[in-house]
């Protein structure tokens, strides 16, 4: 049986957002008791009394539940050396239930895990996108997310997707253009297809979850800019995930970024690109990973380098502003190293020095995701915990 003591790096919570109703108290101490087991590992009942403020009384029905849910289970007595009877220590069963996480950010392949609730993937399948749209799409979706249930051994505590688009808190694809989702109720379908509750969010926002979760980023000032078959962005700001008016933050890459008269440090463009928003000339016209292939494609190493800085100069134009205004500690990037690693990167970070006060971007870290590829599918998982257990 595996518990929290094995689960890496996961100290941080995300700041609450939402208050909490009397009729909602049973729900919210039950995620508090597993937020405090989940991140800082195995405790005793009067433990988690002290963490909680809870009454033991209301720990023992809570633990008692979860017990009988699978969820939690005793480890054994303290070894301690006080005085009195050692505490009966519990633990999170993270070997107890599994998680599908899917991943839809890649231009070319849909990525999907069955992970466990520490993070820990166990399988791994993808699906082709092979320029399917609309319907076909989530056929191949629903396809890839039947697949990956098939393969879990243990009984699937919901299914995570990261997105692109424009998604509402009930997993409703309001917009996503590449891939011609409008008002799409995607959490719905796929649940009603796979009878297990699914959770979909914007995919820059699962990989700031994965990040801030499970990457060791800090959470007073983080963006995530995902580079893809197009461009988002996930912000978390003194511990909390940023939605927007609309749930549209960090949509950046819809962000106008060349226009008729520009160019790109000498390299004219002729007209602005058209983008599948219907607009011309956004960042992901030039930033995402069909873009970055089509301007470095024929070009020799350096020609790739001096290309790919161009377009990092641009990013760095566009984020400037950004990273002022919110005074951003971290941006972290997360796509092919081979192109975004390097000059596109040095360049960007060189372009906001220059363009911001030294005092918000002097300590300022621009890296390559810590997560490599599964940066996404973590924060696909963080989806099913936060949704499923409270657990953040």
């Amino acid at each position: 049986m595996t518990v929290t003591r094995d689960i890496p790096r996961q100290g941080r919570l995300l700041r609450a957002t939402a208050k909490v109703l009397p009729e909602h108290a049973r729900a919210h101490n039950r995620s508090m008791v597993l937020q405090h087991l989940f991140h800082s590992g195995p405790g005793s009942r009067a433990d988690l009394a002290r963490a909680t403020g809870l009454t033991r009384v209301t720990i023992s029905d809570l633990v008692a539940s979860l017990m009988a849910e699978g969820l939690v289970a005793e480890l054994g007595a303290r070894a301690e050396g006080r005085p009195g009877k050692p505490g009966t220590l519990l633990g999170v069963r993270t070997d107890a239930f599994q998680i599908v996480a899917v991943d839809l950010a890649d231009d070319e392949r849909m990525h999907g895990a069955v992970m466990d609730l520490s993070g820990t993937v166990l399988q791994r399948r993808t699906e082709r996108v092979d320029g399917r749209t609309g319907a076909a799409a989530v056929d191949a979706l629903r396809a890839l997310c039947r697949d990956l249930v098939g393969l879990a051994t243990r009984p699937v505590l919901g299914v995570g997707v990261g997105s692109p688009g424009v998604i509402d808190p009930a997993g409703r694809v309001l917009q996503a253009p590449n891939r011609e989702w409008y008002d799409l109720p995607l959490a719905d379908q796929l649940s009603a297809d796979l009878g297990v509750p699914v959770h979909v969010g914007n995919d820059a926002n699962t990989a700031a979850l994965g990040e801030f979760t499970y990457g060791g980023a800090a959470g007073g000032g983080l963006l995530v800019l995902t580079v893809g078959g197009g461009v988002g962005a996930g912000i978390v700001l003194d511990g909390g995930l940023v939605q927007g008016h609309e749930h549209a933050a960090g949509e950046i890459g819809h962000v106008t970024a060349v226009d008729e008269r520009d160019d790109i440090d000498g390299a004219p463009l002729g007209r602005p690109l058209p983008c599948a928003c219907g607009r011309r000339g956004c960042l992901e016209t030039v930033l995402s990973v069909p873009a970055l292939r089509r301007r470095t494609d024929g070009l020799d190493e350096d020609g790739a380098a001096v290309a790919l800085a161009a377009v990092g100069r641009r990013l760095g134009i566009v984020l400037a502003p950004v990273v002022s205004a919110l005074n951003l500690s971290e941006v972290v990037l997360t796509g092919p190293t081979e192109l975004l690693d390097g000059p596109l990167r040095e360049a960007a970070l060189a372009t906001l020095h220059e363009r911001t006060m030294p005092v918000v971007s002097s300590n300022l870290q621009l890296r390559m995701t810590s997560l490599g590829e599964d940066g996404a599918l973590s924060g696909a998982a963080v989806l099913v915990l936060s949704g499923q257990l409270g657990v953040t």
